[in-house]
């Protein structure tokens, strides 16, 4: 059972709350979940929806296409009409609202839309919305939010502005009932979030029970008997546990979207201990990335597991402050949130255009590691072993999220934070007996030192080259010397991971889908409706990009008639990666660069078209 729910509405009036709501109530239920947040770039005001998937198995990404969709102003109707399989949730007393009268529509949109109406031979009115989707078997509700809200507020005796914000309730109360669960689960769910705020439990509750009074059963959904604990985390808040389950000790960030979340959530949940020094976690919000960037290195410096979070613009501005960790033989954590670039971009959408941003960052050649997550529970292991790799390797770490995940929630089994198995290494730590004749940069087999904390030895940090007690030197055996000495640390880091920790390797098929970051939700839901047709297809996931799994992947590839790269760029940049490495390009393509996600629909569709017709490139556009 699969069955998908979008909410709409504009930015400020509880898109997320709702729908927040709505996803408890169902998970209480005993079903999974995978909800992704698209939201636009302002504050307060334009359009933003949420899409949650509900079903009885694990879920990894949203459809195109979604089964209900409900919606609490005019804008959301227009924007995603053409979205819609079998519910319609609306505004009744919205019913003559003219396209052309919702001034936020943006204009591209809104000629798109009154051109699918109008070939219809339709008006542009939410009542000629309403006959365009009935006319495909699509049924309605329409709610009379305006006389519902007009009885709370009466009920209440509260302030007309305050009690508004509790339209949001009133359609996922409708939306609720349609699902046919028990109601108090979507009661109980408001009693937990607004338990220490009556006024908006009791207006919450009031709208909720009316939204329920407006729909009946229509999907017939049983209470299903969960099989041990499970949580509903995003992917910010679960790269946050992520690093404090792995001992993070210092934090650096300044305000960006979407990495912003991760340093609020560490901050509210840091642990100080007055007691020992050594315990807790220090959260700084810096003036801009590069003090961010720089406040890590020299948290590391003092011993602290220090990282920082970031995006696009900020982790350019990072650059310089990475090469100088490279040249220092810094262990700090970057977590790089992936989004629609260049420059501003598309702040509040996703992409994957800046994976050869990340694999070259900072000028010079050194030792990077990077490493990019598919979904929430790779998420929480590479935060813990990027931490590692970084005070073992003794050299900055990378970690991309995409923003699909940061702002995607899911319910998972509890067992994916049970990481028992991830241990905290701390690598080649020394306390020395002589502090004035400790080497810092001392020349070892595997090119790492044994690193003193600051306050602990006599060492010299410059950004220039130096000897092994970091001294400045241009001299050119030295410098031959200590740029190998940098570099070799890739071999450590190279077998430090097991080899399904450097790339998930998923069915045996002659077709391939070669990926990476979050498209691997969309493949691995689209690869059960497809075996479900007959067609077998194996996900072959490079998790680890420096170094690269080069014999992994050769011979993950080896033989197969078709090498299709999914990825959320234009130029497929993670396939290039590859054929850098190993001289094997694709054979086909499936690319999507729009900001939206990868949809399970979008993958079963271009996946059957390159078998049918050889098709070379498919280019993906689902999403609003």
């Amino acid at each position: 059972m699969r069955l998908s729910w979008m909410i709409g509405g504009a930015q400020g009036t509880g898109v997320d709350t709702s729908a927040n709501l709505f996803g408890n109530a169902v998970a209480k239920a005993g079903y999974y979940i995978f909800g992704s947040r698209e939201y636009f770039s302002n504050i307060k005001g334009r359009h933003s929806y949420f899409n949650v998937v509900i079903s009885d198995k694990p879920q990894h990404s949203v459809e195109t296409k979604v089964d209900i969709l409900a919606t609490f102003d005019a804008e959301t109707v227009f924007q995603h009409f053409d979205e819609v399989k079998s519910w319609l949730i609306y505004d009744k007393a919205q019913e003559s609202m003219a396209m052309d009268k919702v001034r936020s529509l943006e204009p591209e949109i809104a000629e798109r839309q009154a051109a699918i109406l109008e070939k219809a031979g339709l008006g542009i009115t939410i009542g000629d919305v309403v006959k365009y989707v009935s006319g495909k078997g699509v049924k309605t509700v329409a709610v009379d939010y305006g006389p519902l809200m007009k009885n709370i507020i009466n009920q209440l005796k509260m302030d007309p502005f305050v009690a508004e914000k509790a339209r949001n309730m009133l359609c996922a109360g409708a939306s609720f009932a349609l699902l046919g669960l028990d109601q108090q689960l979507l009661i109980d769910a408001i009693k937990f979030t607004f338990a220490k705020k009556e006024t908006f439990l009791n207006l919450n509750t009031l709208a909720a029970q009316a939204g329920m009074s407006q729909a009946k059963d229509a999907y017939g959904l049983k209470q299903l008997q969960a099989q041990g604990h499970r949580v509903q985390l995003d992917g910010n808040t679960i790269s946050a546990m992520g690093k404090l389950y792995g001992g993070l000790g210092f934090q650096s960030y300044y305000p960006i979207t979407p990495a912003s979340d991760e340093s609020t959530y560490i901050e509210a949940n840091q642990l100080l201990n007055e007691g020992d020094s050594q315990k807790g976690v220090v959260v700084l919000q810096t003036e801009d990335e590069l003090a961010a960037i720089n406040s890590a290195n020299g948290a590391a410096l003092t011993g602290a597991r220090a990282a920082t979070a970031t995006s696009g613009p900020g982790f350019s501005l990072m650059n310089e402050g990475i090469s100088w960790a490279g040249m220092n033989e810094v262990p700090v954590l970057i977590t790089y949130y992936m989004r629609g670039s260049p420059a501003t971009g598309l702040p509040t959408r996703s992409g994957q255009s800046d994976l050869k941003l990340a694999l070259n960052a900072g000028h010079g050649e050194f030792a990077r590691v990077v490493l990019a997550s598919g979904d929430h529970a790779e998420i929480f292991e590479d935060a813990i072993n990027g931490l590692n790799l970084a005070e073992v390797c003794q050299t900055p770490v990378v970690h991309i999220i995409e923003k699909t995940l940061a702002n995607a929630y899911a319910v998972m089994d509890e067992s994916v934070l049970e990481q028992g198995s991830a241990k905290i290494d701390r690598g080649k730590v020394v306390f020395p007996d002589e502090p004035e004749k400790y080497k810092r940069f001392e020349i070892t087999d595997d090119g790492i030192s044994q690193r003193a904390f600051l306050g602990h030895a006599q060492m010299y940090y410059t950004g220039d080259e130096h000897n092994e007690y970091g001294h400045i030197t241009e001299a050119s055996d030295n410098r031959t010397a200590m740029y190998e000495k940098r570099i070799k640390k890739m071999e450590t880091a190279e077998k430090f991971l097991p080899d399904s920790k450097k790339v998930n390797i998923v069915g045996n098929a002659d077709t391939v889908l070669l990926t990476w970051g979050s498209p691997k939700g969309a493949i691995l839901d689209a690869m059960e409706e497809l075996k479900g047709s007959g067609m077998e297809i194996e996900m072959v996931q490079v998790r680890m990009f420096s170094p690269y799994p080069k014999s992994i992947v050769a011979n993950a590839l080896k033989g197969k008639k078709r090498i299709i790269a999914v990825e959320n760029n234009y130029y497929a940049q993670g396939a290039e990666v590859m054929t850098e490495h190993l001289g094997i390009m694709p054979t086909h393509y499936i690319l999507k660069w729009n900001g939206r996600p990868m949809a399970k629909d979008e993958i079963v569709s271009a996946v059957t078209d390159i078998a049918k017709n050889d098709t070379k490139k498919v280019v993906l556009n689902g999403g609003k």
